[in-house]
């Protein structure tokens, strides 16, 4: 597709998404706009690269943990948020060096909407890192369609990290798609014996009357340590404070005591989260590290998942599978046409339980009482960071004994086209 129709489409999209009133959560979009993946498959980002999962297990430092940690989250949210791009260049904007210019990386096609996933959808991958000796493995469910809320799990069995979490996605449309989170994650590490409370950043979809979409986040978050230290990182964007595409500081504080009375942080970090940052000594002055996202070193590690003609009917890319195709053929009318089936066939499946007084129960992951999630209660005091349990039916987590013991076919001969 051309530059010049995309812009156009992105125009009726524009026309269209004004017209629509309230979340825009499970409103599907042109199937040009599509990418060719579901949501549930976006936790992918928080396990492609094992070596930096497992990375504070093997730190006996702890404020050094606390800078891994956040170098982690950091390195998931371009895979996370640049939806369907796979090809950077370098553009040159602003002043700031000797020659008055600066390169950085900006994505040469438009992100895609992820399609909408489906009640029960799942998605299952692995990945190895064997000169690490690193291996993640992710589950991810959709565990509500109305809202839709999408819970994640990865751990490393060998290095005892995992991460859990769950999200609830609400869209609006005022100009910019403005997506909000609702949800959180964490990280535990048994080694010592560590929590770790991450935010899910809200984020703005812009530039549709350029013709190029791109996410954007704003605004202050924290992700806090059971072990007392405190990373706060604030966002901004380009034409904010005179800003640059997807820039952010973040600071690492020993205690919260030490930020709210601003005395000096440990580390402070600034870059764009989509091209690279600089890791900074407070203390020393020293430079740490400069991470280029782009740099070889730093790319993923392939993704395992099953042949998709052995996977669960209920696996991502088996159900969708015809979707996909169309999607990467560009046969507009085989993306409707399967997608419609789906669809379809799940509307049935909710009105056949509702008849039969039948509740639809996640396979993987299990709602629990937000009372009760002490972790989340403990790491967010003092921070205005509620919960919204009420929001999410509760707070999700996956059953550890499920996941061990489940086996092919999942729901027996129930399958997303029916019962």
């Amino acid at each position: 597709m051309d530059n010049k129709t995309l812009a156009s489409r992105l125009r009726e999209l524009v026309k269209f998404l004004g017209t629509v009133k309230g979340d825009l959560a499970n409103v599907t979009g042109p199937p040009s706009l599509l990418a060719p993946s579901s949501v549930v498959e976006l936790a992918y980002c928080c396990a492609e690269r094992p070596s930096v999962f497992a990375a504070p297990a093997l730190e006996p430092n702890p404020e050094n943990r606390a800078l891994l940690v956040l170098r982690w989250f950091l390195i998931t949210l371009r895979s996370q948020l640049y939806v369907g791009v796979d090809h950077y260049t370098a553009v040159t904007t602003g002043t700031a060096t000797g020659d008055g210019t600066k390169s950085h990386k900006a994505p040469t096609t438009s992100i895609r909407k992820p399609l909408n996933a489906f009640l029960g959808e799942l998605f299952l991958a692995s990945w190895v890192d064997e000169a690490a000796k690193c291996t993640t493995k992710l589950v991810s469910e959709q565990v509500s369609h109305h809202p839709p809320i999408t819970a994640m799990h990865v751990q490393d069995h060998d290095h005892g990290v995992r991460a859990d979490g769950y999200t609830r996605v609400e869209m609006t449309f005022n100009g910019n798609v403005n997506i909000r989170q609702i949800g959180h994650a964490t990280l535990h590490i048994d080694r010592h014996d560590e929590d770790y409370l991450l935010p899910l950043p809200d984020v703005k979809v812009r530039g549709f009357l350029s013709g190029c979409l791109y996410p954007e986040m704003s605004g202050t978050y924290h992700i806090v340590g059971s072990n007392g230290f405190i990373t706060e990182l604030r966002f901004w964007g380009e034409g904010m404070l005179r800003g640059k595409r997807n820039s952010f500081e973040a600071k690492v504080y020993r205690s919260r005591e030490d930020k709210e009375k601003k005395k000096a942080a440990l580390y402070e970090v600034i870059g764009c989260w989509n091209e690279g940052w600089t890791v900074k000594d407070c203390r020393t002055g020293e430079v740490l590290e400069k991470y280029e996202v782009d740099a070889p070193e730093n790319d993923p590690l392939p993704m395992n998942i099953e042949p998709v003609e052995e996977q669960d009917p209920w696996e991502s890319r088996r159900a969708w599978k015809g979707v996909l195709e169309g999607l990467r053929a560009g046969d507009m009318r085989q993306v409707v046409a399967e997608k419609t089936k789906i669809e379809q066939a799940q509307r049935q499946m909710r009105a056949s339980e509702a008849k039969r007084g039948v509740e639809w129960e996640p396979l993987f992951f299990r709602s629990r009482n937000g009372e009760d999630h002490g972790v989340f209660h403990r790491l967010s005091e003092g921070l205005g960071w509620p919960l919204h349990h009420d929001r999410t039916k509760g707070v999700w987590r996956v059953d550890d004994e499920q996941l061990k013991n489940a086996q092919m076919p999942f729901r027996g001969d129930c399958t997303p086209l029916g019962y």
